[in-house]
């Protein structure tokens, strides 16, 4: 059972490394990979090995399909993400990360490499191995959501 207290935690302590780790925003134009902050937050809901469909992804951006149409049209074209038909549904697209696409948000990261890696250092292997399953559980719990 979830407790009021680990909803606290996570309330608590996400923000101690969002703060420690943010940079300042910056806009398309002034990167090589050219792509805003919200294509960025797009990318980051993407995986290079599970594919994502698209109508789901717009559901869980809050966002109408036409938009997320669009978005993924120049996404594509310009090499962040690979368009396929689904092998089980060949009606249905499915959406996956290219690697183009993974040096892309971390070009566009609102959290700084530099300062995560910083961050990290002061782990030991097996802290780190712990706080990055512990990351991937609570992002793929959102995901479910």
């Amino acid at each position: 059972m979830v407790t009021d207290n680990d909803v606290l935690e996570v309330q608590r302590l996400y923000p101690q490394i969002y703060l420690a780790c943010h940079k300042r925003h910056v806009r398309a134009a002034s990167t090589s990979f050219r792509i805003s902050s919200q294509d960025a937050s797009l990318l980051v809901h993407l995986d290079y090995e599970s594919a994502v469909a698209p109508r789901s992804l717009a559901a869980h951006l809050g966002i109408k399909p036409s938009t997320l149409s669009a978005a993924i049209s120049r996404l594509e074209k310009l090499g962040y993400l690979d368009i396929k038909t689904s092998q089980k549904d060949k009606r249905k697209r499915e959406l996956r990360l290219t690697r183009r696409g993974v040096e892309a948000i971390r070009s566009a990261s609102v959290l700084d490499g530099e300062r995560v890696s910083k961050m990290l250092e002061r782990l030991t292997q097996k802290q780190r191995e712990q706080a990055l399953q512990g990351l991937a559980l609570l992002a793929k719990a959102s995901r479910e959501g």
